[in-house]
Order: C-alpha cells, then sequence, then structure tokens
C-alpha cells in the first residue's frame, strides 16, 4: 500500500506532492491505529469471553453448592422418626402426670390435717406452683422439639434437648417427693406432741 501512495506522489506537481505527501502520512497512521485498534478489541473480545466463562461457571458452582446447602438446612426442620420416637419421652410425660398427682394428693392431705399454719400452707403452695410452672416450660420445649418447621437442628441436637428435658422432670419429681416426704415428718411429729399434750391432759384432768 506504501508502494502505491509513493507513485502516486511522483506523478503530482511538487507542492501538491507536498500536501499529498502529508494526507498520505496521516492515512497511513490512520491505517495503522485502526489496526491497532482491531487487534485490542479482539483482545478485548477474548478476554471478555473468558472473564464472561469463568463468572458462569462459578455462579453455577456456587448456586449448586447453595442447594446443597439449603437442602441440608431445610431438613434440619424435619423431626426424624428416630427423634419421634425416642424412649424418654413417654417417660417425661409420665413424671409430668406423677408431679401433678402428687403435688394435689400432698396439698390436700396437708390442708384437711391442721397440723401446718396458713403461713406454711402458703409456702406449700408456692413451692408446687414453681414446680408445675418449670415442668410446663419442660413440656413445651419438648413440643418444639418435636414439632417439624419449629427449631433447625439436627437428630443429635434434638435428643440431646430432649435428654435435658428428662433430666430436669427428673430432678423436679425428685425434689417434690423429697419435699413432701420432709413436710409430712413435720406434721407427724406434731401430730405425736400433739397427742402426748392429749395424754397429759387426760392423766391430770386438765381440760
Amino acid at each position: 500500500m506504501k508502494t502505491c501512495v509513493w507513485i502516486l506522489l511522483l506523478l503530482l506537481p511538487f507542492g501538491a506532492v507536498r500536501a499529498q505527501s502529508a494526507e498520505a502520512q496521516q492515512l497511513l497512521l490512520n491505517v495503522e491505529k485502526l489496526a491497532q485498534l482491531k487487534t485490542m478489541l479482539s483482545q478485548l473480545k477474548k478476554g471478555y469471553t473468558v472473564l464472561a466463562d469463568g463468572y458462569n461457571r462459578i455462579k453455577g458452582l456456587t448456586e449448586g453448592n447453595f442447594d446443597l446447602h439449603q437442602t441440608f438446612l431445610d431438613a434440619l426442620f424435619q423431626v426424624s422418626p428416630a427423634v419421634r420416637n425416642y424412649s424418654k419421652i413417654p417417660v417425661i410425660l409420665n413424671q409430668q402426670v406423677a408431679l401433678v398427682k402428687e403435688y394435689k394428693a400432698a396439698s390436700r392431705q396437708f390442708t384437711a390435717s391442721g397440723l401446718y399454719t396458713p403461713e406454711e400452707l402458703s409456702y406449700f403452695s408456692k413451692v408446687y406452683g414453681n414446680l408445675v410452672s418449670a415442668s410446663l416450660k419442660n413440656l413445651e420445649t419438648l413440643s418444639t422439639v418435636l414439632t417439624s418447621g419449629r427449631l433447625r437442628m439436627s437428630d443429635q441436637e434434638r435428643l440431646a434437648a430432649i435428654d435435658r428435658v428428662a433430666a430436669e422432670m427428673e430432678d423436679a419429681l425428685s425434689f417434690l417427693r423429697h419435699f413432701n416426704s420432709g413436710s409430712r415428718m413435720l406434721g407427724l411429729q406434731r401430730a405425736k406432741e400433739r397427742n402426748d399434750v392429749r395424754a397429759l391432759q387426760g392423766l391430770y384432768g386438765i381440760k
């Protein structure tokens, strides 16, 4: 292309040659710049293609991993048969029933005996109230653990939570029985003292 330009320049007058020479040089520069631009555009296109492919691959992997992760998390909301059929669950329920029955029976006995002061009976009532309140919270925890969609927990975490409820329920029932036993002993001691006093009163004729 440069040869053609120089031939044209030789055929033109000198003044025109100078003008045409400048234009030709500018034209050559423009052609070279255009070629450079084409090369740059081609490289940019290749780079963009590589970048787009890489992004799509990473996006696909990320979404795939997220789907797997989400599936795992969703599964944690479900309660498996192994958890629902755990042997400690009926034990907890039976202990709750026993706790309520035993505290009510003891409360009636203590009130009817006449061996305890009103302050003592009020104290008994508060103790029973606290025990029942705590046991109901344990049952609420148990219900939450056994209800699908309430907590995101693995089977091991659910079983561990049930174990904690069982231990607390067992402690509560054990405390109730110990408390009732001590209160009964106090009543029996007072009844014996009362009978002794009545025997002495009868012996000495004291009314």
